[in-house]
């Protein structure tokens, strides 16, 4: 555990920027790094080429980043803050009781476009690099309140059986997830964003029609 801790420390940034100058160049370096792992992905996005791409001394970068690591966590931070902000009206939509096969849809497309936006960066954010807990407890949030809003959702269609909602919730999301990451960032030959979305979306939906079918025979 102490280990872990320690290694989670290397990942912090090493100083907040507070003033309008120093945000200014955290922006720049997370800016300029994005650009260079979604181009070049982890290995060769190196902390000299996200300096001198971001126009700033490595001396710079250092005293906000410890390390290429803690610069992906801060990317982390953003990517996740943006996607909470891209499902925010579908999860209102949900908390508003709508139908969730009406929302279906849009969570499934607003998933793809952002892992669309910049596999390689993403491939980067979620395969290359060791979160630390505190990253890893929002992703778990963001999960758990989907998985809760999807519960209500399905819950208020009489043929769901309230004992089943909460996994069957969970096995929905989780299957978005999963599916969405794989395939944007390693699509077939021909995939588009748009027919992955549309292929994910009609598989959710048979799988929820074969419950209901199940909890009502």
């Amino acid at each position: 555990m102490a280990a872990t801790r320690a290694d989670d420390r290397k990942l912090a940034p090493r100083k907040t920027a507070k003033q309008t100058r120093a945000q200014l160049t955290v922006e720049a370096i997370l800016e300029a790094a994005a650009e260079l792992f979604e181009r070049y992905g982890y290995a060769g996005a190196t902390t000299n080429r996200i300096a001198e791409r971001a126009g700033v001394s490595i001396g710079s970068l250092y005293q906000y980043f410890p390390n290429k690591d803690a610069i992906l966590v801060a990317l982390t931070h953003r990517h996740l803050t943006d996607g909470m902000a891209a499902l925010a009206p579908q999860l209102e939509r949900l908390d508003r009781g709508e139908p969730w096969d009406a929302v279906l849809p849009d969570v499934v497309e607003a998933m793809v476009e952002m892992h669309a936006v910049a596999p390689m960066l993403h491939r980067s954010l979620f395969e290359e690099t060791r979160l630390p807990k505190e990253v890893r407890d929002e992703l778990e949030a963001l999960e758990d309140a989907l998985v809760e809003l999807t519960a209500q959702a399905l819950l208020a269609d009489p043929t769901t059986d309230p004992d089943d909602a909460r996994l069957i919730a969970a096995v929905v999301v989780n299957a978005i997830e999963g599916l969405t990451h794989r395939l944007v960032l390693r699509p077939p030959a021909g995939a588009t964003p748009e027919s992955i979305a549309h292929e994910i979306t009609t598989l959710i939906r048979a799988y929820l029609i074969a419950r209901r079918v199940d909890s009502a025979a």
